[in-house]
């Protein structure tokens, strides 16, 4: 069931990437929705799942923008790895600990991917660490609007079917 959830994850943040992405013409956005789905269902699932939607996200984002295909799974795939492994060692609950995990996730993520690519050759970088800085900050505010979400939606419908009980039993009593 994680890694149907996983896969669910990280192809409607790759659909919303894409919409985005059209939407303003560019894919060079400040916000990578797919990162933060892979780091979210880490925190969740582990680093197995971690894992597995980093490899899959990073190779379906290589094969729609283009490139190298495999680098950006690495990156990916790595950014899962660590965020799932240090969800499941420390209490990561809080928001400043949410925050900077998703930041730090981001930064590895930009590092490798950057960095082979500069190894490699094949692509100069303007201004890295403006780049990484700016998408650090955002993935992580998207992160802690995503966690919260997940958090708060499922339990939803029993809460208000609780409430509408107790405006019920107020009327009558």
């Amino acid at each position: 069931m994680k890694a149907v959830r996983t896969i669910a994850a990280v192809a409607i943040a790759l659909m919303l990437q894409s919409v985005l992405a059209r939407m303003t013409g560019s894919f060079r956005l400040p916000i990578d929705l797919v990162l933060v789905a892979v780091i979210t269902t880490a925190l969740l699932y582990g680093r197995v799942a971690g894992l597995l939607g980093g490899t899959l996200a990073g190779l379906a984002q290589d094969a729609l923008v283009g490139g190298v295909i495999g680098i950006g799974g690495m990156a990916s795939s790595l950014a899962g790895f660590l965020s799932g492994f240090i969800g499941t060692q420390f209490i990561v609950t809080q928001t400043a600990q949410r925050f900077l995990l998703f930041a730090g996730a981001t930064a590895v993520h930009g590092a490798v991917f950057m960095g082979l690519y500069h190894l490699l050759g094949l692509r100069r970088f303007d201004q890295p660490y403006l780049d990484l800085t700016v998408r650090a900050l955002v993935n992580a505010a998207a992160g802690i609007v995503l966690m919260g979400l997940v958090e708060t939606l499922p339990g939803l419908p029993e809460r208000w079917r609780i409430r509408r009980e107790r405006r019920r039993k107020v009327r009558y009593h």
